[in-house]
């Protein structure tokens, strides 16, 4: 076997953070041809084969998943050591990944960064936008954002934003000829916009009052993924919609929705910023963790 240097296991570590030649090589500055060249050269040094290529994408052979979970803590140290540097600058330096979901990057996570990008111009911000739940370390990222439950319990959270409430709404042809409903069970008369998770759950509406948990499985005939999507198909009289306030306030002030059930929708806690346990986090990201907490300090006064 012959020798393999440390940059040819940067270029394996990176095809298998992100599982795809494409992506791997936005990382690293180079095309998809040359990584895979570059790959296939150091499988030669190594005599084994550590990558298969399919038609989707790559995935990791039984050595090649030995190899990344040898050698990526190992390089995740380096990068904390080279990370340590930053101490001696006058600002935090580095990139940042957040994976979050698209509601909570609209909602919260993106007019917070926008302010910590102004105070920490030399930091990078990379938000990757994924409605499902993804192995974080696995897949290269430093923090993640989500609602408390979908969090694993290794992981420490610190909350993000104020609390959040949903409304359920509709358009005031929807309505025409109908009963308004009264209580959540009432849902079950009417045609509602249904909201399906990316791994293929449909989400039971969730109420509350005096001490009274409801879940309710609606009904409907369209069906989405994506809540910007269903309040847009709500205007347009599809059905009721069970949406953020954040996402219809402004069109409830101007009349074009109407709310219903407001007294069985309760608050509920904020989203949470969850990272992984390190010893040693980037500064980079221990900045972002601080402005997150004083940015919440600041926004409950």
């Amino acid at each position: 076997m012959r020798r393999v240097r440390s940059t040819d296991l940067s270029i394996f570590l990176a095809i298998a953070n992100h599982r795809s030649f494409r992506k791997a090589s936005v990382e690293l500055g180079v095309t998809a041809s040359a990584l895979s060249h570059a790959l296939r050269a150091i499988e030669e040094r190594l005599e084994v084969r550590l990558v298969n290529r399919t038609t989707r994408g790559v995935a990791l052979t039984e050595a090649g998943e030995r190899l990344f979970h040898r050698i990526r803590p190992a390089f995740l140290d380096i990068d904390a050591a080279l990370d340590d540097l930053n101490s001696f600058r006058g600002q935090p330096h580095g990139k940042l990944r957040i994976n979050a979901a698209r509601v909570s990057t609209k909602l919260v996570l993106l007019p917070i960064v926008a302010r910590f990008l102004k105070a920490y111009p030399s930091v990078e911000v990379e938000i990757v936008i994924d409605d499902g739940l993804v192995d974080m370390v696995s897949s290269g990222f430093d923090a993640g954002v989500r609602f408390g439950e979908s969090i694993a319990a290794d992981m420490i959270a610190v909350p993000i934003g104020p609390r959040h409430r949903f409304a359920v709404v509709a358009a005031p042809s929807y309505f025409e000829g109908k009963a308004r409903p009264v209580t959540p069970h009432d849902l079950r008369d009417h045609e509602c916009v249904r909201y399906r998770f990316s791994g293929g759950a449909l989400y039971r509406w969730e109420f509350e009052r005096g001490g009274i948990e409801l879940e309710i499985e609606v009904g409907g005939s369209l069906t989405l993924g994506d809540q910007d999507i269903i309040r847009d198909a709500v205007m347009h009289g599809c059905g009721l919609g069970y949406l953020f306030e954040e996402q219809v306030q402004t069109a409830i002030g101007e009349g074009r929705l109407i709310r219903v059930l407001e007294d069985w929708c309760p608050f509920y806690p904020s989203f949470f910023l969850y990272y992984p346990s390190r010893r040693q986090l980037p500064t980079a990201l221990r900045a972002f963790i601080d402005f997150v907490k004083a940015d919440r300090g600041t926004s409950q006064v």
